[in-house]
């Protein structure tokens, strides 16, 4: 494997960021790529001859690259997540990658009588463009792989093929991502998880000393699994501590796509900036949830900036399973739901 700087890395990207969008290549749609990808979820990530950390560094990748896996290994260390990936070149470690896939997707020809629809990234990322009639499209955030967005109007894009427009609710200008990186979500498939059972019946506890979550119905487990919380000596993300607090919550609103961070339209790729974070659960009122991640596979570990990451498809069967229940016509939810205990063991 060739390493490249990172200086070569930025100009590579600010040529190819609409690859995937702008490339006269049209992709079969429904077909997929089979191997084993993944996407470099930070800012550089070291390539090991070996599967441990000790080992001689032979190459270097940068975020959003994407790596074939040809072999899924477990080492010795760390102990925490003792996974690693054979790729081009040696060894690396699992925690700031994502698997992602290459899958294409027949655009909507409308959307019905809804106002919008739900829908989730198909693709390693796509780049989200701006219209505006004085500097014409203009690019913007990356949208990643599992995330979820709000569709609300098929239009033309930049490359005369359908966009979807996305609402974003923490920034007040629309922007558009190809309809063909974006899978639209059946409403049968966030249908509230036994919502029969009573309200006193389910409950969700948190161990950030092991960095597990447990749900139990009348006292059984539903659902266990590794988390990571809030960095304990993270400081501050914006006036607000990145230690996940203790004590006992409710889950207080339900929305399946948040845009985390600052709503800077002008921010790069390295900022703190998370539009579409799927499946969040709310517990507090600063602003503390559950929700899906897509940008590590370090679970176990304590990561977040407050929030209890999850896997996305455990925070979407979460996101179900918890109180307010939700409606399929009306997901986006607020009231007093399912308790909450986090705690140190």
């Amino acid at each position: 494997m060739t390493g490249i700087s990172r200086r070569d890395f930025l100009k590579l990207s600010a040529l190819t960021l609409g690859g995937l969008a702008f490339t006269p290549f049209r992709p079969q749609l429904g077909e997929f790529d089979d191997r084993t990808l993944v996407r470099v979820a930070t800012n550089s990530l070291s390539v090991y001859s070996k599967p441990d950390d000790t080992s001689l560094i032979t190459g270097q990748w940068f975020r959003d690259n994407l790596l074939t896996v040809y072999e899924e290994v477990t080492a010795d260390t760390p102990e925490y997540n003792p996974i690693w990936y054979r790729v081009w070149g040696g060894y690396v470690h699992r925690a700031h990658l994502q698997k992602v896939q290459v899958l294409y997707n027949r655009p909507l020809v409308t959307l019905g009588d809804s106002e919008r629809r739900l829908a989730e990234v198909t693709v390693p990322y796509t780049r989200a463009m701006r219209f505006t009639k004085a500097f014409g499209w203009q690019p913007l955030y990356r949208l990643y792989y599992e995330s979820v967005h709000w569709i609300t109007s098929i239009d033309e894009g930049p490359d005369g093929e359908p966009w979807y427009r996305i609402f974003d609710e923490l920034v007040s200008i629309p922007y558009h991502v190809p309809a063909i990186h974006l899978r639209p979500i059946m409403p049968e498939e966030y249908v509230p998880i036994s919502p029969e059972v009573d309200f006193l019946d389910k409950r969700i506890d948190v161990d950030l000393t092991t960095q597990t979550l447990t749900a139990y119905e009348y006292d059984q487990v539903v659902l266990q699994t590794k988390i990571s919380s809030g960095l304990i000596y993270g400081g501050k993300v914006n006036g607000i501590g990145t230690k996940t607090p203790a004590g006992t919550f409710h889950i207080e609103e339900k929305m399946p796509s948040k845009h985390m961070g600052d709503g800077n339209l002008a921010a790069d790729i390295e900022a703190y900036e998370l539009p579409g974070v799927p499946w969040t659960c709310f517990f507090t009122d600063v602003g503390h949830a559950f929700h899906g991640t897509y940008w590590h596979d370090n679970f176990g570990v304590p990561m977040s900036h407050g929030c209890v990451n999850m896997r996305t498809h455990e925070a979407k069967w979460l996101f179900c399973w918890a109180r307010p229940i939700h409606e399929t016509e009306q997901i986006y939810r607020r009231g007093y739901g399912t308790t909450v205990n986090i705690f140190y063991s």
